[in-house]
């Protein structure tokens, strides 16, 4: 069984989280008056916080999920993704929870097994499954046990598209530099992962959908195509 993975996600929304990081940022030392440290912080502070609250889209702790897109073997890829109706990422990541124990039900025959799913995703070995992980101890939330958190990249449970194509950390590439590479679709067209706040802000929720499916094709392709399937 092969389970395709991507997740997006976004930096805090959390006011005390982001009135802790705006504390971090103060003027540059050459500015000593009064009136123009007022106006740095009116004109510069605020474009430089929105700048560090967005590097926490990496942080589990202080980020969250707003899209999980997954696929169970050739299936069509699934998504659950943030609405209008929900304020945190908690939702988000049950759905994805119950569809994995959903699915290992079905294929194993009711999980009577010691066999586990492949999980394969881009860099869902140094990313994803960390960061889920995280999101998971914040809301609460047990993970199935097929989920291989906590396993080494060469381990059988996993298969990460970014580290079979170069391990070397210098050597690594992108997705999308990775399917012009290997000729397959990209799903970097009009929007890519670094979009994915503006889309959010915007409220094009549905859109941040498409994308993270497209990643889900874009990365089981890749993998085919390397394991020569």
């Amino acid at each position: 069984m092969i389970i395709t993975m991507d997740i997006e996600t976004i930096g805090t929304e959390n006011p005390d989280a982001i009135a802790d990081l705006a504390k971090g940022i103060t003027p540059p030392g050459n500015i000593s008056k009064a009136e123009t440290i007022a106006a740095w912080e009116a004109d510069k502070k605020p474009g430089l916080i929105e700048e560090v609250v967005k590097k926490t889209s990496f942080d589990g702790g202080l980020g969250r999920i707003v899209c999980i897109g997954w696929a169970i073997n050739d299936g069509e890829p699934e998504c659950a993704y943030h609405d209008p109706s929900l304020s945190t990422d908690a939702t988000i990541v049950s759905a994805f929870f119950t569809a994995i124990k959903e699915a290992v039900k079905i294929h194993y025959h009711g999980g009577d097994t010691k066999e586990t799913p492949v999980f394969i995703g881009h860099n869902i070995s140094g990313f994803d499954l960390r960061f889920l992980w995280q999101r998971a101890v914040v809301n609460k939330l047990k993970p199935p046990s097929a989920i291989p958190f906590n396993v080494k990249p060469w381990e059988k449970s996993i298969a990460d598209t970014m580290l079979m194509w170069n391990p070397e950390r210098e050597k690594r590439t992108s997705l999308d530099k990775l399917c012009r590479i290997l000729g397959v679709p990209t799903s970097k067209g009009g929007m890519d992962g670094g979009m994915v706040w503006d889309y959010y802000k915007a409220g094009r929720f549905a859109e941040i959908a498409e994308y993270c499916k497209g990643d889900v094709i874009a990365v089981r392709e890749c993998y085919r195509r390397m394991a020569f399937l």
